[in-house]
């Protein structure tokens, strides 16, 4: 206590997800599209210089058969590298008028031959050029048009083993990949978010512009999922203050940080190593309970957890009397147990928490280290 007040420490732990890979911290911060990635772009530029070369030889090869049937203004005759120097200056459409064709073979060769060849070539190089323009622009406009629709979505802080889950939990409640925005300084991590189908913003979460990039501004609610209870602090700090109404939700190792994590913003607090402490501890005492526990845990199998509202059939009735059971009743801002004797009567602006058979999630992608 000093004056009156508690002073919170925070704990840290080991190095944060969040601070790995200096060199892709520097990368610049940049919102990815997900896109599904055809072939490698360097790929595609070897290919087409390969091409290139190709077109380049085979000319070569066409004039250094028919070298007789033209005429070098330095010594008259072509050898090997002159063909080649030919080819080059002609594909190129530079043509110094060195080296010409003057007999009738050599010229219609040029133009039923060299002529296709120089206009692929140039299709190969320019089209190369075209591609990266138009992609350029297509990804510019995509982005546009999601800034500009984008809204009441949900931010995730960290694609690590949390952040997977926490979507995985999303999506099973009806959550659409285009309401998912993914944030993570590593470059790898978001184009592993991207072939899921996510869009993703590379950068520093802890930073104001980092998380515009991410609309979070017009964010619904915002799930922090980091590796360090710092990082989660900063990161809250820094979502409340640019949107107030959005619910914060984020996860530390150290339960002495969660108070700290509160006052940074956040509305709700998981402390990820007391509750697994509390797992394991449950399962030494009651095998049967931590299985069961572990079963409601794991989203997507044995049984679930699940909010949704009251249907009309079940107003008027006690919780023990609805088909599926029921945990809590949420009733205004109130959290009613089910043995709570005012959770009974449901009624119809009531939300209840009740235990459901899990419907299969397809497991999200982990990022290729």
């Amino acid at each position: 206590m000093q004056h009156g007040r508690k002073v919170f420490h925070v704990k840290l732990p080991s190095r944060d997800v969040m601070a790995r890979d200096a060199d892709e911290k520097a990368s610049p911060t940049r919102v990815r599209m997900p896109r599904r990635i055809v072939e490698k772009p360097m790929r595609q530029v070897a290919k087409r210089l390969l091409m290139a070369l190709g077109v380049l030889a085979l000319t070569t090869l066409i004039v250094y058969i028919d070298r007789d049937g033209y005429h070098d203004n330095a010594n008259g005759t072509l050898d090997f590298l002159d063909c080649a120097y030919y080819a080059t200056v002609t594909l190129s459409t530079t043509g110094y008028g060195d080296i010409v064709p003057h007999s009738d073979s050599a010229r219609l060769v040029n133009i039923l031959l060299i002529t296709p060849l120089r206009v692929l070539f140039l299709i190969i190089l320019v089209g190369t050029t075209l591609e990266v323009l138009t992609e350029r622009t297509r990804e510019e406009w995509r982005l546009n048009r999601w800034r500009s629709a984008v809204r009441d979505h949900t931010v995730i802080v960290g694609f690590g083993t949390k952040g997977r889950s926490a979507i995985q939990t999303l999506r099973a409640t009806g959550l659409s990949k285009e309401q998912i925005v993914i944030v993570d300084p590593s470059t790898k991590v978001i184009e592993a978010a991207n072939a899921d189908g996510f869009v993703g913003v590379v950068g520093d979460a802890t930073r104001s512009d980092v998380l515009l990039r991410a609309e979070v501004q017009k964010a619904r609610q915002i799930v922090i999922a980091t590796q360090r209870d710092d990082t989660a602090v900063l990161v809250a700090l820094t979502a409340r203050q640019l949107n107030r109404g959005a619910k914060i939700v984020a996860a530390v190792r150290e339960e002495e940080n969660a108070p700290l994590l509160r006052q940074s913003g956040a509305d709700a607090v998981i402390t990820s190593a007391s509750a697994a402490g509390r797992l394991l501890g449950l399962s030494v005492l009651s095998p049967s309970a931590g299985t069961v526990m572990e079963d409601l845990i794991q989203q997507g199998s044995g049984l679930d957890l699940v909010e949704r509202p009251v249907i009309k059939s079940e107003v008027g009735k006690s919780v023990r009397e609805t088909e599926d059971l029921v945990v809590s009743v949420l009733r205004g801002h109130r959290l009613l147990g089910y043995d709570d004797p005012a959770a009974s009567p449901l009624q119809l602006t009531d939300r209840v928490i009740t235990i459901v058979r899990a419907a299969p999630v397809t497991p999200l992608s982990a990022p290729s280290e």
